[in-house]
């Protein structure tokens, strides 16, 4: 199994798309340090896993928390070997329509804690002289769309410093990948998939017809996290049912 021997953090544990990974990689022998802001999903996922696990109740935008959560995860299981930044969010406004508050609340959630979060396990992983990190970006990231300047803004960064680390640290032993995905159905995204209107716009956006599943994401999170992708660092990989190929 893939994971075997391994520890894997995910931050954005409790999430539709970091839950679903969680329970892949559990099954396939990870270790895992759940990191989210809810204790109770955080304790009812827990219950569902097959392999053992810490769970960190925390706020992922604060560094301070966000360095308990690693210490207490190489406390317990000697190292992690991969991180998995899963936070994020949904902003559809123009620029004009988006507030200042906004704006910066959607670079702390989809920017700032990823930065945060791979600075947290970076001397562990130098240490080790291994480790592998995903984050989780959006089509939105490299490809203009109607009304969403603050997400794209907070995506198109986190890709850049994506490809940037990916080189700064190729011959360190870390390797720096994202996937990037289209609209895919989660609780987070209910208020666009639970309206039948505004579903078929949405699939309607898609050039294979649909939108996504957390099980359509899950093994590109799983191959760029894992030694199946030991030789692939720097990639932005599409999982967006044809957005990013054009109209």
């Amino acid at each position: 199994m893939r994971f075997n021997n391994k520890t894997v953090m995910i931050i954005g544990a409790t999430g539709g798309i970091g839950s679903a990974t969680a329970r892949k990689i559990s099954e396939e022998g990870g270790n895992l340090v759940l990191v989210a802001r809810d204790l109770s999903k955080l304790e009812l996922q827990q219950n569902d896993l097959k392999t053992k696990s810490i769970i960190q109740s925390i706020d992922a935008t604060k560094s301070d928390e966000l360095q308990k959560a690693v210490q207490a995860g190489e406390s317990e299981f000697g190292k992690i070997d991969v991180l998995i930044n899963a936070v994020g969010s949904i902003v559809l406004k123009s620029l004009q329509t988006t507030s200042e508050e906004i704006f910066r609340e959607t670079l702390e959630l989809n920017l700032v804690s990823p930065f945060l979060s791979i600075k947290a396990v970076l001397n562990g992983m130098l240490k080790n002289k291994a480790g592998s990190i995903v984050v989780v970006s959006s089509v939105a990231g490299s490809t203009g769309l109607t009304n969403h300047e603050a997400i794209s803004a907070a995506k198109g960064g986190l890709e850049a410093m994506i490809r940037s680390s990916a080189i700064t640290y190729a011959k360190r032993g870390i390797r720096f990948n994202a996937v990037a995905l289209g609209l895919v159905d989660t609780p987070m995204a209910n208020f666009l998939t639970g309206v039948e209107s505004s579903l078929k716009v949405s699939q309607a956006l898609h050039p294979m017809g649909r939108i996504g599943t957390p099980d359509d994401v899950v093994e590109g999170i799983l191959y760029l996290s894992s030694d199946d992708s030991k030789w692939t660092t720097g990639v932005v990989l599409p999982i967006d049912g044809g957005m990013s190929a054009g109209k």
